[in-house]
């Protein structure tokens, strides 16, 4: 499957339900995106209208979608997210870097992260940052990528009484 991005899409309602929808699948296949699963959509709901109010032409934040080159079905999505502090203005934070389960392992998360790492260099940053969960091998995928561990919180995100997880930060210089 070939993949199209569009940056910046125009968030109407049905791309925001698609988001939405995406945003749980991915929850419930074990993603770590912002919640534990099990997950509905309608819960995912308020979170998700905080991160969309960022982006747009009053927001400070960008959104890169992922659609399916044949079937036009949105498979993946990040937020590349401003810290809002102009000492930081050189590098952006990248959010809810998701691809739907259906269509993992086949090389569309790490063609998203160098579309989002294109994006950047094309816009002129010098560096991507993300955060990702310990205990799934997430640090592995995105060292793939060229992405490299900065730091690392012990157990800072609860998953579960009794399971907790590291909150590892992973940065790409793009000097």
């Amino acid at each position: 499957m070939a993949l199209t991005f569009t940056l910046d899409p125009k968030l109407d309602p049905d791309l925001r339900t698609d988001i939405v929808r995406l945003w749980a699948d991915v929850t419930n296949a074990g993603g770590a995106v912002g919640f534990v699963a099990p997950v509905t959509e309608d819960e995912v709901w308020d979170t998700a209208d905080r991160q969309f109010a960022g982006v747009g032409p009053d927001g400070p934040d960008r959104l890169l979608a992922a659609h399916d080159g044949d079937t036009g079905r949105l498979v993946g999505v990040l937020f590349f997210e401003s810290m809002q502090f102009e000492p930081m203005e050189h590098w952006r934070m990248l959010k809810r870097v998701m691809v739907h389960p259906d269509c993992q392992g086949r090389g569309h998360g790490a063609r998203l992260l160098a579309e989002a790492e294109r994006v950047a260099r094309e816009w002129g940053l010098e560096a991507l940052r993300l955060t990702a969960r310990g205990g799934l091998g997430l640090e592995q995928f995105y060292a793939r990528s060229g992405y490299r561990e900065v730091g690392r919180v012990p157990a800072a995100i609860r998953v579960a009484p009794g399971d907790d997880r590291d909150d590892i930060t992973m940065w790409l210089d793009l000097r």
